[in-house]
């Protein structure tokens, strides 16, 4: 508790830009056990992408492994059975044709005792699910390339590249985080992701505008490096930042947890485990992969080295970012 209440008063000064080896290094083994992931089980991609057959229905007392017991019964061999609300059901399985849905229809229809034509039955294309899969990148493609601009016009590139590599950071180990829990990839997937960059680009628009402000009043005498400036603008965002994300991931934790678990929406956790995720690693990210890499980019611009340098031979520069430490010992 009393460390809460120094942090939260502004008492504690956090050396995030100083600890930039450890945070290179937990992200490297984040990215590397993510990508192990990706490439190993890949993503498990659901009908909307590449084609199927979804039933929908709604059924008492019924379990899970009793619907795709019915299911399979009708020669169908890939079944995915989820639970939508109290008595609602959805059995997803690989393309048929129209004799075995019509089969699987009228056998869903005895085994629980429903009505045939309640029994609702969409089919999906793969040329429909290619077809999505082709505008999500294209989405992904263009919202980069409008941060990339925002960044630039508003600050400067470096903080754009900086917020971009954050970015990717996220996406990666969200991914590879689908990829190790098996979870489906659906559009409401695709729709968390977005939400996520959009989050995370906040955290960092709002790190680097402090920035741009504290070291905009760096000159030839400061008693300040660009990394110890970027330290202190830094910790003046942090308690926002974590306010931010704390209000933000209890309502996305209560979804994925409670709504998911113990009411049996399971359609909600294609988006919730995204948010959630996604939301504690681009609040990572902007703390202690964005600012250390925007420290190490401006570092070896020529004015910021010759601030580190004449703090260095006076025994002024304190903490060292990246680049600073170097220049110290040159």
């Amino acid at each position: 508790m009393g460390l809460g209440r120094r942090l939260y008063r502004g008492e504690i000064d956090v050396d995030f830009v100083g600890k930039w080896r450890l945070w290179y290094s937990l992200s490297g083994l984040l990215l590397l056990v993510s990508l192990a992931g990706l490439v190993l089980h890949g993503l498990n991609l659901g009908v909307e992408f590449k084609g199927g057959t979804i039933f929908s229905f709604k059924a008492q007392h019924a379990t899970v492994e009793q619907v795709r017991t019915s299911v399979q019964e009708e020669g169908v061999h890939q079944v995915i059975v989820q639970q939508a609300g109290t008595d609602g059901w959805r059995a997803t399985t690989e393309s048929l044709p129209e004799d075995t849905r019509s089969q699987v229809q009228s056998a869903i229809a005895k085994d629980f005792s429903v009505p045939a034509d309640q029994v609702s039955i969409q089919a999906i294309g793969p040329s429909w699910g290619g077809e999505v899969s082709q505008k999500a990148w294209i989405g992904l493609g263009v919202f980069m390339l409008a941060i990339i601009l925002y960044l630039s016009m508003a600050f400067e590139p470096k903080m754009a590249l900086a917020a971009i590599v954050a970015l990717i950071h996220d996406l990666v180990i969200t991914a590879g985080i689908y990829a190790w829990s098996g979870f489906e990839v659906t559009p409401a997937t695709l729709l968390g992701f977005l939400t996520i960059l959009g989050y995370s680009l906040y955290d960092a628009v709002v790190v680097f505008d402090m920035i741009k402000e504290v070291t905009a009043k760096l000159g030839h005498t400061s008693k300040q490096t660009y990394s110890m400036a970027a330290n202190n603008a830094l910790n003046h965002t942090l308690i926002r930042s974590l306010n931010t994300s704390l209000v933000a991931i209890l309502p996305v934790a209560a979804i994925l947890f409670i709504g998911t678990t113990l009411l049996g929406a399971g359609t909600l956790k294609d988006l919730s485990l995204a948010l959630f995720v996604g939301m504690i690693v681009g609040t990572y990210s902007s703390l202690c992969v964005a600012t250390p890499l925007l420290v190490t980019l401006k570092e070896r611009e020529p004015k910021y080295q010759a601030i580190a340098k004449r703090l260095a031979s006076t025994g002024g520069g304190g903490r060292k970012g990246p680049k600073s430490a170097a220049v110290a010992k040159g």
